[in-house]
């Protein structure tokens, strides 16, 4: 708590050493969240570098109520959703007319069990950018159907219809896996 205040209140003040120390504790973690909405390396890289500019210019609004470590989440997280609006990846339309794959049936659970999570990581990121944001907000982030629907200026039930047609095309990717072994 201590420390964290110390950070903070370093930021604020522009003190390098503090920034530094801030940014050594989160990079790796920010990264993970950037790779996760973003469709590569770089850009997600580029996304962290620029929420580390937006975290360490608003570090000021962190008013200690919550963990700073959610609060520095949020912040890469609408991060790396602006920038997915900006290139256009996510728009009201294409979470509408996206394409989507039969429905898979819920017999797999025996396959669930063995699959890693670094696989599964990997089929999110290919999923469609507004299907992997809604995925990653609700199923990863935790956030509701709700706020995730004013976050990307959409309506709830296309939240909830994106969610579902996202976990739908994972589950089809899962089960080719499988019968491909």
């Amino acid at each position: 708590m201590i420390e964290t205040q110390y950070l903070v209140e370093g930021c604020i003040n522009k003190d390098i050493n503090a920034q530094r120390k801030l940014y050594e504790r989160y990079a790796a973690k920010m990264l993970s969240v950037c790779l996760r909405y973003m469709n590569n390396e770089d850009e997600a890289r580029d996304v962290m570098h620029d929420g580390f500019v937006k975290l360490f210019d608003k570090i000021k609004k962190f008013d200690g109520t919550g963990s700073l470590d959610g609060w520095i989440r949020k912040v890469f997280v609408n991060m790396c959703l602006e920038k997915l609006r900006i290139s256009k990846k996510i728009t009201k339309q294409n979470v509408y007319e996206a394409d989507v794959l039969q429905i898979v049936d819920d017999s797999m659970s025996d396959v669930y069990q063995q699959l890693e999570a670094k696989e599964l990581m990997r089929f999110v990121a290919e999923l469609p950018a507004s299907f992997r944001s809604v995925f990653n907000l609700y199923a990863i982030e935790g956030y509701s159907h709700d706020e995730i629907a004013k976050m990307l200026g959409i309506e709830q039930s296309s939240v909830r219809s994106a969610y579902s047609k996202a976990k739908n095309l994972l589950q089809k990717k899962i089960k080719l896996m499988y019968k491909e072994i």
